[in-house]
């Protein structure tokens, strides 16, 4: 740990509340601050498609890798309304300083789109990455989807739902593995927006993971908080049942004393619940060699 953050740790009971609201502008702040001491390279605003949303930014270790480095897309939350990529230096920092190659893409939200579309742009961002990646030294074949929330269905209904890579060429075995944090795979919308954005009802299970889940998908690791108010953790439940039962692979970590932003903290020097989520990813990774 380097010196701003021991001394920003010190501060950590007067921060933590910041990381209980949702996603505060002054939460990021507080979890990107000591990225900017840390010896990273961050290549910004990468053009993955024809929308001015479809930016990528990229982050490595400054020090040059002997071999390609394996590669992690993480796709944030936000209710699939909000969020930028800038907000997430810190989950690229994290993964970079254990060595990953990390790319982050902004994608297109509601209400200026409907469900599919950022979900395509998520295809889009990753088949970008399968073709591109290798121009900084990252390795194609190693290509692990994180997400958060809103990020995490996202993540989880791009590998479930092999139509949208096949419609860029790809198939979905470019995706190595995927590790969804407290996401909302399988719930029948019940908030009005939300009714239109994923509307019409008869078009309700397009959106949920379980509807597509059939075994030969990636393996997945579902993590949640215990204490999540925000999603349900039947969501993740229903998912491990379904790839259970189709004889896939899954894994299932729950956090006690984590809540819906805590487990997303926790992949920074923020980490009020003392979750080890980046050590349980890195190990899964591992696992799936």
């Amino acid at each position: 740990m380097n010196g701003l953050s021991f001394r920003l740790r010190w501060m950590l009971p007067a921060l933590v509340p910041l990381t209980l609201t949702a996603c505060s502008s002054a939460a990021f702040t507080v979890a990107n601050l000591p990225t900017y001491f840390e010896e990273i390279t961050v290549v910004r605003d990468q053009v993955y498609g024809p929308h001015s949303s479809h930016l990528s930014d990229i982050y490595m270790s400054a020090q040059k890798p002997s071999q390609p480095r394996e590669v992690i897309v993480f796709f944030y939350g936000g209710r699939w309304t909000e969020g930028t990529k800038h907000d997430y230096r810190f989950v690229g920092a994290t993964f970079a300083g254990r060595g990953y190659l990390v790319v982050i893409p902004d994608y297109r939200k509601y209400p200026a789109v409907r469900f599919p579309a950022f979900v395509e742009d998520a295809a889009r961002a990753v088949a970008w990455v399968h073709d591109h990646i290798v121009e900084w030294h990252g390795d194609p074949h190693r290509i692990h989807v994180v997400g958060h929330s809103a990020g995490a269905h996202i993540g989880a209904l791009l590998a479930a739902d092999a139509h949208y890579l096949a419609d860029l060429g790809k198939d979905r075995s470019v995706i190595r593995d995927v590790v969804g944090l407290a996401g909302p795979y399988s719930f029948t919308p019940s908030d009005p927006d939300l009714q239109d954005l994923f509307g019409p009802p008869a078009d309700y299970p397009t959106m949920q993971v379980t509807t597509f889940i059939d075994g030969t998908q990636p393996p997945m690791l579902l993590l949640h908080g215990k204490d999540d108010a925000r999603v349900s953790y039947r969501n993740q439940e229903k998912l491990r049942q379904r790839i259970t039962e189709q004889g896939g692979c899954v894994r299932t970590i729950v956090y006690p004393d984590v809540g819906h932003s805590g487990i997303l903290a926790a992949l920074s020097w923020l980490n009020p619940g003392s979750a080890p989520v980046v050590e349980d990813i890195v190990r899964f990774f591992r696992s799936c060699e």
